[in-house]
């Protein structure tokens, strides 16, 4: 007999069958590749292949996937779990049943948070900023600035935090610095824009296909004025150049541990850590403040113009390697493919890593399917733009007739950093005429940077499983008030 039983949102089909722990345990070992959930045992052997996390579902072979899901708590919708029960076998034995009650422990500290934050994941939190308040401030206050975790926060004492700078040059030579040695660099502050890689996300979704990923709207974007020591200052102080060290990449790994206990950790190449216009920090001050627990405190690395995900949090050590980071999130996440690479087809160890961001832009004010009261005959919109690698935006266009016509925002917001180190997003306004008796209105947005880059049109083109770098023509309709 099958019944049906929701939990957390969730429903989950209960089997009569019995399984004993050590029979899941041996078919690991054998042909075959079982989990736990809840009650559940599940053979997910045809699945290994197409699991969007990669080999990372290898270190739960015969064991309870639940110490997982509550660190990637992505999982838990009804979609997976309605794929997961298609793999269920039977019951584990309830002499078997495993005690998960000391995982909520890893969620115990988390810091509180602003409520006008749009939720997408509460386990890691992730949340973005709502789209009219974007716009409010040229630099996001701290409490609005978007949160990205990959895991749950760890909590720190920064009179005690360290952070190791590892070169491995023929020999491995270790330094350790505290936040009081690390001040005895110079102090630099730089205004710098961090966004999402699957900012937009959620675009793509809906206007070509599904992708996996969280689905962000246009907020996963935040503008802040950083403050620290530069990274390279402190690499060469150790000795590192890039003529002579062998090591070709710098690993940044985090506090932040998943369920196994491995640390979070990702790279850049060091030719972009050391080049002066990137304006790398590590950082321990944001908009004139301590970092706050969500991002980042006591220590951060702040990669301009590079996917937030390279600034890593919480830093714990820097390691000058001839190897990129080994960790999953770098070997098998932000990277990208062609429109027509599947889950079976893609290959992560061909796709190379995503080290800068594309131009993009957004309307934030007013919002899709708003209803908008016209003064003098015309509407104002306002908006953001952005573009990686220390591009400048030059304009922004608005077409309010599906690229008919384009009129150019009048009013643009900017930095006033040195070229190539244009690192902020910049704020447009542009005033759009209402013809008389107009119901309503579609509005595109696209952006040109100092590079003449600009936004493609569509998404079709720039599809991919991952939904990255979702940047094409921003597209909005409102309604006119009579």
């Amino acid at each position: 007999m099958i019944h049906v039983k929701r939990e957390k949102g969730c429903r989950i089909y209960q089997h009569s069958g019995l399984t004993k722990l050590s029979l899941i345990t041996l078919r690991k070992l054998l042909e075959s590749f079982w989990v736990i959930y809840k009650n559940g045992v599940y053979d997910v052997t045809s699945f290994l292949p197409s699991h969007p996390g990669g080999d990372q579902i290898m270190m739960a072979g015969g064991l309870s996937i639940e110490p997982f899901w509550s660190v990637y708590g992505m999982h838990k919708t009804q979609e997976i779990c309605d794929l997961l029960e298609t793999y269920r076998i039977g019951n584990i034995h309830e002499a078997d049943m495993i005690d998960h009650s000391a995982e909520e422990e890893l969620w115990s500290k988390e810091p509180s948070r602003d409520e006008r934050l749009i939720v997408k994941t509460s386990r890691p939190f992730n949340a973005e900023i709502p789209a009219k308040l974007q716009v409010a401030h040229f630099d996001t206050p701290n409490e609005l600035f978007f949160v990205r975790q990959h895991m749950p926060v760890p909590e720190l004492d920064a009179c005690k935090h360290k952070v190791k700078v590892i070169v491995k040059n023929g020999e491995t030579k270790t330094r350790e610095f505290s936040l009081q040695q690390l001040d005895k660099f110079p102090r630099t502050k730089v205004r710098a824009a961090l966004m999402c890689a699957g900012n937009r996300r959620s675009e793509m979704n809906e206007e070509v296909k599904p992708v996996k990923g969280i689905s962000w709207q246009g907020g996963a974007i935040s503008n802040a004025v950083w403050e620290g020591v530069l990274l390279r200052d402190v690499l060469r102080d150790c000795g590192v150049d890039c003529n002579n060290v062998a090591g070709k990449h710098v690993i940044f790994t985090g506090a932040d541990i998943d369920a196994t206990g491995v640390n979070f950790s990702t790279s850049i190449p060091l030719e972009q850590a050391l080049n002066p216009n990137n304006c790398i920090l590590l950082a321990t001050h944001m908009n004139g403040a301590e970092l706050p627990p969500d991002h980042g405190y006591p220590l951060r690395v702040v990669v301009p113009g590079a996917p937030a995900v390279r600034s890593v949090k919480w830093l714990e050590s820097i390691t000058v390697s001839k190897e990129e980071s080994c960790s999953h999130w770098h070997q098998k996440d932000y990277r990208s493919f062609n429109a027509s690479e599947t889950w079976e087809t893609a290959d992560f160890s061909t796709a190379p890593p995503i080290y800068s961001l594309p131009i993009t832009s957004a309307i934030c004010d007013p919002a899709d399917g708003d209803t908008v009261v016209p003064k003098d005959g015309v509407v104002e919109v306002r908006g953001y733009a952005y573009s990686g690698g220390g591009a400048k935006i030059v304009r922004v266009d608005i077409s309010p007739d599906c690229g008919e016509t384009w009129i150019q925002a009048d009013e643009l917001q900017t930095d006033d950093a040195p070229a190539q180190q244009h690192h902020s997003w910049a704020l447009w306004t542009v005033t759009i005429p209402v013809c008389k008796g107009q119901e309503d209105m579609v509005l595109w947005a696209k952006a040109t940077d100092s590079n003449f880059n600009t936004q493609p049109e569509r998404f079709d083109d720039i599809w991919n499983i991952r939904g990255v770098l979702s940047n094409a023509y921003h597209k909005i309709t409102v309604q006119i008030a009579r």
